[in-house]
Order: C-alpha cells, then sequence, then structure tokens
C-alpha cells in the first residue's frame, strides 16, 4: 500500500512546538511518511524545540538573516520551498497557525497543485492590521487550504461563515499534546536565574511582551504598570524573557532594568516556559500561545493586547482582555493579587483548547480524507 507522504512545514519556536508533536504522531502510523521542512525563520529558538522533542529536519532552508523583513522572510521562504517541493512531492503539505513561514509553505504548495493542511485554522480578530502580519496570513491561507484543522468550535464557525473551501475538522490545540512532554515535577532550569527563584514564598509572574503593535507608546506604558505592581506588592517577581528585537529590549531595560524583583533574562525554551509557567502565580503575556498553554496548567492570564484570536478563553474565565493602557493593565494584575476569589475563578476555569488528543485527531482526519480509513473523526467538545 502507498504510504502518504506529509510534509509539515515551520519555521519559528511558537509553530514547532505545536507542529512537534504532530510530526511525531503522523511518523508513528501505519500508511504515513511524515518529512520536516524548516523554514529556519528563527533559528536559534527553532532549534533547541526540535532538540527537546528529538526532531530532524528532512529540509532546511535556513533563511534567517539580520534585520530581515516580512518581504525578505516570504520572498527567501517562498523561493527555497520551490526546490524542496520539486523533490519530495508530498501529497500534502502542512503549516501552522499565521506567520510568514506559514503563508509562504501554503502559497508554494499551491504553486505546485499540492493540498495544503492548516493546524490552528479558523483564529480571527477581523483587524488586518492587528495582529500584524498574522491575521492575514491565516486570512489567507483559510482561502488555500483544503484541510482546515480549528482548534475550537468557534473558529470552525469563523471559517463556515467565511465559506471556506475544503472539510473543516474541530481538533483541540496541539500545544496541550505538546505539553505531555515537556512539563514535568522533576524539572530543573538551565537558566541559573530560575533555580533561584522562590515558588514557596514569592508570587511569581510571568511576562511576556514583544508584538509588533504594541512597539512604541504601548509597550512603554504595559511595561511601567507591571513596575508599578512589583513595587507595590513586595512578595511580587517578575520573569520577563526579553524578546530579541533591539527594540523590546531597548523598551525592557529603560522601564525594569534594576527594579529589585524584576528579573531580565534572555529567551528560554520551550521545557523551561512551560515549567515556569506550570510553577508561577499567573501569565501577563501579549503571546498567542501563552493564552492557550497557561489555562491548561491552571494559572490565569491576562492579554496585553487590545483584541484577541482567542476568545473562547475570555469566555471560559481563564483568560481576561487586560489592554495595554497603564492603569488598566494595573488594576487587573492587583485584582488578580489582591482578590483570592477573582484569581480562584481563573485558575479553576475549564481549559477550551484541548485534552492532549489532538494530534490523533489531524491525523484520523487525514487519513479519513486520502481514505485509509472510513469513518471521519468525532469533533473535539471542550
Amino acid at each position: 500500500m502507498k504510504r502518504i507522504k506529509v510534509m509539515s512545514v515551520f519555521g519559528t519556536r511558537p509553530e514547532a512546538i505545536k507542529m512537534a508533536p504532530l510530526v511525531q504522531a503522523l511518523a508513528a502510523r501505519e500508511g504515513f511518511e511524515s518529512l520536516c521542512c524548516l523554514t529556519g525563520q528563527h533559528r536559534e529558538m527553532l532549534d533547541s524545540v526540535m532538540e527537546i522533542f528529538g526532531l530532524h529536519a528532512d529540509y532546511d532552508l535556513n533563511i534567517m538573516q539580520k534585520q530581515q523583513t516580512l518581504s525578505s522572510i516570504t520572498t527567501r521562504a517562498l523561493l527555497g520551498m520551490e526546490t524542496v517541493l520539486e523533490e519530495a512531492k508530498p501529497d500534502l503539505v502542512l503549516v501552522h497557525g499565521d506567520t510568514s513561514t506559514t503563508f509562504a509553505g501554503a502559497l508554494a504548495a499551491f504553486y505546485h497543485k499540492i493540498p495544503v493542511g492548516h493546524v490552528e485554522a479558523g483564529l480571527r480578530t477581523y483587524d488586518r492590521y492587528s495582529p500584524f502580519p498574522e491575521e492575514m496570513n491565516r486570512t489567507l491561507v483559510g482561502d488555500i487550504a483544503a484541510l482546515h484543522f480549528s482548534p475550537t468550535a468557534a473558529n470552525a464557525e469563523n471559517l463556515r461563515r467565511e465559506a471556506v473551501r475544503g472539510e473543516i475538522f474541530v481538533t483541540g490545540n496541539t500545544v496541550i499534546d505538546a505539553m505531555r512532554t515537556t512539563v514535568r515535577g522533576d524539572f530543573r532550569f538551565s537558566d541559573l536565574a530560575l533555580n533561584a527563584l522562590d515558588f514557596e514564598n514569592s508570587r511569581v509572574i510571568v511576562l511576556t511582551c514583544h508584538r509588533r503593535e504594541n512597539y512604541g507608546q504601548p509597550m512603554h506604558d504595559i511595561l511601567r504598570a507591571v513596575r508599578h505592581v512589583v513595587v507595590t506588592h513586595p512578595d511580587v517577581e517578575v520573569v520577563y524573557p526579553v524578546h530579541l528585537s533591539p527594540a523590546v529590549r531597548a523598551c525592557a531595560q529603560e522601564e525594569l532594568g534594576g527594579v529589585p524583583g524584576v528579573h531580565l533574562i534572555d529567551p528560554i525554551d520551550v521545557e523551561q516556559m512551560h515549567n515556569l509557567m506550570a510553577r508561577c502565580h499567573f501569565v501577563m503575556t501579549d503571546s498567542g500561545g501563552l493564552q492557550e498553554e497557561a489555562p491548561a496548567l491552571g494559572k490565569p492570564v491576562l492579554v496585553l493586547r487590545r483584541e484577541t484570536e482567542r476568545p473562547e478563553a475570555v469566555a471560559a474565565g481563564t483568560v481576561r482582555l487586560a489592554g495595554v493602557e497603564y492603569d488598566a493593565v494595573v488594576r487587573h494584575a492587583c485584582e488578580l493579587l489582591e482578590q483570592p476569589d477573582t484569581y480562584r475563578r481563573m485558575a479553576q476555569a475549564v481549559n477550551p483548547y484541548g485534552d492532549g488528543n489532538a494530534c490523533a485527531r489531524i491525523a484520523d482526519a487525514i487519513a479519513w480524507h486520502f481514505g485509509l480509513q472510513n469513518e471521519k473523526p468525532a469533533d473535539f467538545r471542550a
């Protein structure tokens, strides 16, 4: 029997975290040949995820350059994929989410008339410039894809309203699958600053802030608010793995450098981040993935953005939209620190993003699409 050749294409750390367990699940399935193509849009952070999950790349475009632009990322990935697809001739190309790699990989597959499966499909803010360029990337991929793997029923409904072509499946989010590998009770941090934290007697807040739309005044206001929260709560410590972007690092140093209780550290790998969140008090972030990961660990999340493409978590009560204004960020953080009932309700709310079986559902959906199994997999329900 001919095996179905599935090529997973990704290039950033968030993509790799969510695609790694799927690459493994497909490789373990009879009837599949699982290939992995990296664009290298992010280099060091991507490589660490590959090592953690024990994966190797069948193809590596290694496109990362200093001061790369959105145009250079997209064109270099598109040109690189041309050679890869001509050589590998996959039956299906899988892309994830909303990065420039995602869009370029889907477009390259379309140019070669190879069907595309979109993992984490259907997320929308309906503001084409926020998040930028992610909202447009995922919308364009939605028009290209033949198979849409939506984490939630709401994501699937977005696609149905847009009348996208192809099959839509509700699978849960693969990041919950990934955390089965990464989170361990006996984990030891390789970062000395993290090992020195007193999680028993301090309330540790994990902070990330790096999105392009927050550059400038919004980021300054957010970080000033964080400084106020730390200064007014002596038992609170903040761990901020600072993005490598020069603009982000400059702002972090200006607003938080030298503040007692604030730990500005270099980016950490997925194992350290997941285990840090597992032990923290709550999370403040403008990231997308952390909105899904932290609730799975029972940790409340304050989203440092004006909108989120993950409204299910807001509805479920695991996430609050804190915005980017100084007063609002201070108010929401202080409420979680000072009102135990508010904290308890958020920490105990049901995570709407998955049960750890998303990869199996996606593999079943692909098998059904190609005629390897008779029954279409049932949708995930939170």
